[in-house]
């Protein structure tokens, strides 16, 4: 993804049992590096829902079937180059065949 913008939020949908995984490997990457901090991250718990459809291997829920489970919503900043390498790190620990990952263009962040 380019953007001009240097600063992108990333919402990442994860069981809680990945939580420390996702934590680490964000760490990793410096993913959340906000000034002269780093490892920011906020989280919460969302409920979520999904079916999974015919071919996939579900990680929680039954094909053909309405799933609704607590998750967490990880959410993260980042510098905009390093999405890639962010996403790579996440993909390796995430449990699920698709995991949900929302990328948002900021505007502005304080440094």
């Amino acid at each position: 993804m380019s953007t001009e913008l240097p600063f992108l939020k990333l919402e990442i949908y994860i069981p809680e049992s990945h939580f420390k995984d996702l934590q680490q490997a964000l760490q990793k990457v410096d993913a959340g590096h906000i000034g002269r901090y780093d490892s920011c991250l906020s989280y919460s718990r969302v409920m979520s829902t999904w079916r999974p459809l015919a071919g996939t291997k579900p990680y929680s829920g039954t094909i053909g079937e309405l799933s609704v489970e607590e998750e967490l919503k990880v959410e993260v900043t980042i510098r905009s180059e390093k999405l890639a390498a962010t996403m790579e790190a996440i993909k390796r620990v995430h449990p699920y065949e698709e995991p949900v990952v929302n990328v948002i263009p900021l505007c502005a962040v304080m440094e």
